[in-house]
């Protein structure tokens, strides 16, 4: 019997010393899920399929390194959250960064806005000078550096734009925001964000928020690991 299964392994092997059982579009589905941070199947119609198609095999391979497969079928969104577990050596391997106050607060109101066109089946899109203005709203009482809001807004967009929960148009200083944000922040209902707004405009700290996509999952190349 084990002479058959090597034999059958061999036939398959895509690469000298490959040991592996999945065929070559399932394990690409599962680099594509390691890299992250999520998948948009309606940017990628064919990888959302393969994906749909062999959940309960990619979910098994995952569960090995305490990693779940999340989908949200009506967004068609796919990403990898940390499994909850007490013991040692079962976290991902890289760390995701939190977000910064500013960056919070773009986001948060970015995820208001989605959910408020998320009944029109039209792109929610942002600008650059959109964005400025939905942070000047959160300043801090007396602040008036405009060259400080400059900053903070383009560091924001940049580090959205990196965590692919805003995408690039073909406007320049337009961007479109992924359904991928309704994923990646840690609230169970959208109800709960003013209050979260609210706390983070009475507080004049560098507070942080981490995103519910929790961390990395793959040694990726720097400018990803943000």
């Amino acid at each position: 019997m084990s002479g058959g299964t090597d034999a059958y392994r061999a036939e398959r092997a895509l690469f000298t010393g490959d040991t592996g059982a999945f065929p070559l579009e399932i394990r690409q589905a599962l680099v594509r899920l390691l890299r992250g941070p999520y998948i948009d199947g309606t940017v990628d119609a064919h990888l959302w399929t393969t994906i749909q198609t062999h959940r309960a095999s990619l979910q098994q391979y995952l569960s090995e390194i305490f990693l779940l497969l999340t989908i949200d079928a009506d967004r068609k969104i796919a990403m990898l959250t940390p499994a909850e577990i007490e013991a040692v050596h079962t976290q991902p391997i890289v760390a995701r960064k939190p977000l910064r106050r500013e960056e919070t607060l773009l986001a948060l109101r970015l995820r208001v806005l989605l959910d408020r066109h998320a009944s029109t089946g039209n792109d929610v899109t942002i600008t650059r000078s959109g964005a400025r203005e939905l942070l000047a709203e959160h300043r801090q009482p007396g602040a008036v550096d405009d060259k400080r809001l400059d900053e903070q807004t383009d560091s924001s967009l940049a580090r959205l734009l990196a965590l692919k929960l805003l995408l690039p148009t073909e406007l320049g200083g337009e961007y479109r925001v992924s359904n991928a944000l309704a994923l990646a922040l840690p609230f169970d209902s959208i109800e709960q964000i003013p209050a979260y707004l609210a706390a983070l405009d009475s507080s004049p700290d560098d507070d942080t928020l981490e995103l519910g996509t929790g961390h990395d999952v793959a040694a990726t190349a720097p400018e990803e690991n943000l």
